[in-house]
């Protein structure tokens, strides 16, 4: 196996890099279009849109390491609220942001739409 070859028994870490500019707050925004998880009750698949919105403090979200871990979720069981909260929570232990926010836009799934929002403010 080489470096860009992902095995899902691999563990997952988040990494970051140091903020090249601390001179100001800006603002950094991911898509995530292709998150899936497994419904915790019936075992079928979710899908999703997760979005990422964070402005950097001393470091930035490593990409490579988000995709991974984005991708780690297809074979947990977990609910959508578990899900973002989960997501939000560990971004901001690995880049301590001063502030971010996690949405969750997943598909239809028993006549029903949700979206999910969570948020954190240093």
């Amino acid at each position: 196996m080489n470096e860009f070859e992902f095995s899902p028994d691999d563990p997952v870490r988040l990494e970051a890099f140091e903020n090249p500019d601390k001179s100001r707050k800006y603002t950094i925004e991911f898509t995530c279009p292709e998150w899936t998880a497994l419904c915790p009750r019936s075992g079928f698949p979710d899908f999703g849109v997760i979005h990422i919105k964070y402005e950097p403090r001393e470091c930035c979200v490593e990409l490579k390491s988000l995709k991974l871990y984005i991708n780690s979720y297809r074979n947990q069981r977990l609910f959508h609220e578990a899900a973002v909260n989960k997501i939000l929570t560990d971004l901001v232990e690995v880049c301590q942001p001063w502030s971010m926010e996690v949405t969750g836009d997943f598909n239809v799934r028993g006549n029903i739409k949700t979206v999910i929002r969570a948020s954190h403010k240093a």
